[in-house]
C-alpha cells in the first residue's frame, strides 16, 4: 500500500479533530468520486492472524476443476503467511510465510510476491491440497534485484505451463514462465517493462497485462520482444479512480468481460468493459450485516454457481478496516454487484 495511505489518514483523523474538539474519529474520504452504487457484503473470512497491523492484503479463488460448485479463498496475512478460507469465511489452513504480499492460484498451484528480503526479489510457491485442507511449501524462485510487490498468474488449463506477472514496488513489471518442477522453482522473465512510479496490483487478461499505478492508473502492457507496448488507459481522475489504484480482477458476465479496480482513496470499486476499458460504473460494500468495506488492497471475482449462498458469482475484497478485530475479506454476491450496475 502506497504512503498516500497514511496522508489520507492523517489528514481525515485531523479534520476529525478539528471538526469535533476531541478525540479523532472516522470520517468521509477527503476526495470522493462519482457516486457509487451501494451493495453489502453477504459474508466475511475469519480476520488474519496479525492483529492492530495493516495485515490482510490479497485473496484468491480456487475452483475445484472436477466440481465447478466448489471453491476455497487464498489469502495473504502480508506479516505471517497465507490463509485459505471456505466460502462461510472459516479459517481452514494457514502456511508461515513471512512477508508474502499479493497471491494468486491456477490449478493447485498457489504463488505469492515474496518480501522476505528486501534487496532480491522472490516468488513463494505452495501446493493447495482442498482435501485435507493444507498448504505445502515448494520454495521460492529467485526474481531478480528489487523489492517484490505485486504478483499474478496468467489463467491456464489444468497442466499447462505457469506464466507469471512480478511488479517490484518501484513499478518494474518482470513477466515469464514459472516452473515448479525440478529440485526448486525457478522464474525466467521474458520481457520486462518500467511503470514511472509505485504499483501493485495486476491481473492477466489473455496475453494482455493490466497493471495499477497507484497514484496514477491503470496500464495496459502487451508484450513486444524483451518490452512492452504500454498505454495508461484508465487515469486517476477523482471520479472514476481515486488514488491508490490498488487491487484488479476479471470476472466475465453474459458473454461480457469486466475489469474491476479497488478506487482504495475512497472506498469504491470501478468496472471497466474488456478490451475497450469503457467505463461502467462504480459501487461500494456498504455498512450491512457483515460491515463496509474500506482501504481495499487486493480483489478477487469469479462467475459460476457456488450454491445457495453465491449463485451468480463471487466478489472479494479486503478490508482495511474491521475494527475492533484484525482485517479481513469481505465476500459479496457477484449477481447483486451486477444488478446495481444495470449489467
Amino acid at each position: 500500500m502506497a504512503n498516500t495511505r497514511n496522508w489520507k489518514l492523517l489528514t481525515s483523523l485531523a479534520f476529525a479533530t478539528i471538526a469535533t474538539g476531541c478525540a479523532a474519529q472516522q470520517v468521509e474520504p477527503v476526495i470522493k468520486g462519482l457516486p457509487p452504487v451501494p451493495v453489502t457484503a453477504s459474508g466475511e473470512t475469519d480476520p488474519v492472524g496479525t492483529g492492530r497491523a495493516d495485515a490482510a492484503d490479497d485473496p484468491a479463488i480456487w475452483v475445484n476443476p472436477a466440481n465447478p460448485g466448489r471453491a476455497l479463498i487464498v489469502a495473504t496475512d502480508k506479516k505471517a503467511g497465507i490463509h485459505v478460507y471456505d466460502l462461510t469465511g472459516k479459517d481452514i489452513a494457514f502456511i508461515r510465510g513471512g512477508l508474502v504480499n499479493n497471491v494468486d492460484v491456477v490449478g493447485n498451484i498457489v504463488a505469492a510476491s515474496d518480501r522476505n528480503d528486501g534487496v532480491n526479489a522472490h516468488i513463494a510457491l505452495f501446493r493447495l491440497d482442498p482435501d485435507k485442507p493444507s498448504l505445502t511449501a515448494l520454495g521460492r524462485a529467485a526474481a531478480g534485484t528489487g523489492e517484490a510487490y505485486g504478483f499474478c498468474l496468467k489463467k491456464t488449463a489444468p497442466g499447462a505451463p505457469l506464466t507469471a506477472a512480478l511488479i517490484l514496488k518501484d513499478g518494474t513489471v518482470r513477466v515469464g514462465p514459472l516452473t515448479v518442477d525440478g529440485p526448486a522453482p525457478t522464474f525466467a522473465p521474458q520481457w520486462e517493462h518500467k511503470i514511472p512510479t509505485q504499483s501493485e496490483g495486476c491481473v492477466f487478461d489473455g496475453d494482455t497485462l493490466y497493471v495499477g499505478e497507484e497514484d496514477a492508473g491503470i496500464w495496459r502492457l502487451i508484450q513486444k520482444g524483451a518490452a512492452a507496448d504500454a498505454a495508461l488507459v484508465a487515469p486517476v481522475d477523482n471520479r472514476r479512480l481515486v488514488a491508490d489504484v490498488e487491487g484488479l480482477a476479471t470476472i466475465d458476465h453474459k458473454g461480457q468481460r469486466y475489469l474491476l479496480a479497488s478506487s482504495q482513496g475512497d472506498n469504491a470499486y470501478a468496472v471497466f468493459k474488456l478490451p475497450s476499458m469503457d467505463y461502467v460504473g462504480r459501487f461500494a460494500v456498504t455498512a450491512g450485516s457483515f460491515g463496509a468495506t474500506s482501504e481495499t488492497d487486493g480483489i478477487e471475482a469469479v462467475a459460476g454457481n457456488f450454491g445457495p449462498a453465491f449463485p451468480g458469482g463471487l466478489f472479494l475484497a479486503q478490508d482495511g478496516d474491521n475494527a475492533p478485530k484484525a482485517q479481513n475479506f469481505k465476500l459479496v454476491r457477484w449477481d447483486r454487484i451486477a444488478a446495481a450496475l444495470g449489467l
